[in-house]
């Protein structure tokens, strides 16, 4: 399988408010960078979906270390919770919803086609692709003519 790096970051302004995210794939001398946004959603659900559509890239099953500077989606996939909230029926316990079920759901899915390892970076040190991934999750939310994130809205 082919080793590939996703790199991914969300940015909401408000949040919830505007909202985009930013992805850098590189695959041995190639890169390619991806972004969107929403007119009104949150920076979890940008982080989550992010890493979604990084792993919705890739034309293939690959094995991929994918780095993001969110600690909810690194834990909540390494650590297993993702997987015990789907397994309870979206419930974090006995009295609280799992939130974001759409997108985990998404995320989990692309997990068992993809061998993938979150790894987790402070955000906004310096690092060069994080960074890049932050301006394209920024300007993102910016633009004009934003998507609707209807699962969010509809709530």
């Amino acid at each position: 399988m082919k080793q590939v790096t996703v790199y991914t970051d969300g940015a909401c302004k408000n949040n919830p408010g505007p909202g985009g995210y930013g992805v850098v794939l590189q695959y041995g001398e190639h890169r390619r960078e991806l972004s969107g946004g929403y007119r009104l959603t949150t920076n979890n659900r940008m982080e989550i979906l992010a890493a979604i559509i990084g792993l919705e890239a890739l034309k293939e099953p690959c094995h991929v270390r994918l780095i993001s500077d969110s600690q909810y989606l690194v834990n909540a996939i390494e650590k297993g919770w993702a997987r015990r909230w789907r397994a309870n029926g979206w419930m974090r316990n006995k009295n609280e919803k799992a939130v974001n079920p759409d997108l985990w759901e998404k995320l989990l899915a692309l997990c068992e086609i993809h061998n993938v390892r979150f790894e987790w970076v402070r955000g906004h040190a310096g690092h060069p692709e994080n960074e890049r991934c932050d301006e394209l999750a920024t300007s993102a939310a910016a633009s004009q003519n934003l998507a609707i994130d209807e699962m969010y809205e509809q709530h």
